[in-house]
């Protein structure tokens, strides 16, 4: 009979490679944040220390450090004496988080617009491309990188570190969000017919086109999540048993 715990959690080869020694924190919050953002570790679901330090050839502590830093990304929560817990996402802590995004990435993107060298604008174009020739792939998990580091391109290309700041304190619940938006191929093309009207702005210098593109794409995503969560809510069973076959 399979416990509870086998029914949300799935670690795939990549994500059980065993870490090595040098960065070993920020290692366990990058391979434990895939977990979440990807749905190997389920909303609402308590994360399995001992099978993760088997998993991943680590102790307790570098584990327990990781979960502190992803709880301050409102990934997980962690009680005491009780573990932690992959946080579920809500319409209205959704509409919270896309509000505040929508406003940092127009503002990034019609900064960057005056401040990002011509090699930088380069450099996000072959992101671009290789974000598109995984789209034609069916690639979801390397679009979704690729796509992340984009948005992240033009954040620093903004050339504001004060921005910068902030919208890294937001970055893994954001991540979780984007991902889900991506859950359909019309979703999916949606996004990349955005992403090319975005990267057109971007190299033309159009300050008031990419502030636009960039809070239109956020907007449809936040629809997209919310449909997403509301559908999820009316229908559990159906969802969690979609998820276990991703």
């Amino acid at each position: 009979m399979n416990s509870p715990t086998s029914n949300v959690f799935r670690l795939s080869t990549r994500h059980a490679a065993p870490i090595s020694r040098p960065l070993l924190l920020d290692e366990v919050v990058r391979r434990l944040r895939e977990m979440i953002i990807e749905g190997a570790l389920m909303p609402g679901s308590r994360v399995p220390e001992r099978k993760l330090c088997t998993q991943l050839g680590i102790s307790r502590t570098p584990l327990r450090e990781a979960f502190r830093v992803l709880a301050g990304e409102g990934l997980i929560d962690v009680q005491p004496h009780r573990g932690a817990t992959v946080c579920k996402l809500d319409t209205t802590e959704v509409d919270h988080i896309f509000q505040v995004m929508e406003a940092l990435e127009a503002l990034a993107g019609e900064l960057a617009c005056d401040e990002v060298p011509e090699a930088e604008i380069a450099a996000i174009r072959e992101l671009h491309e290789k974000m598109m020739a995984s789209y034609k792939r069916r690639q979801k998990a390397a679009f979704f990188k690729l796509n992340q580091q984009i948005h992240e391109r033009i954040m620093r290309a903004a050339g504001n570190p004060v921005l910068a700041r902030i919208y890294e304190g937001l970055s893994g619940q954001m991540r979780r969000a984007r991902y889900m938006a991506l859950n359909t191929d019309a979703q999916w093309e949606q996004a990349v017919m955005e992403h090319e009207g975005i990267m057109t702005a971007l190299e033309a210098r159009d300050k008031q086109a990419l502030g636009h593109m960039l809070r239109l794409h956020l907007r449809n995503k936040r629809a997209k999540v919310k449909a997403m969560l509301a559908s999820e809510s009316l229908h559990p069973a159906e969802t969690n048993k979609t998820e276990r076959k991703r």
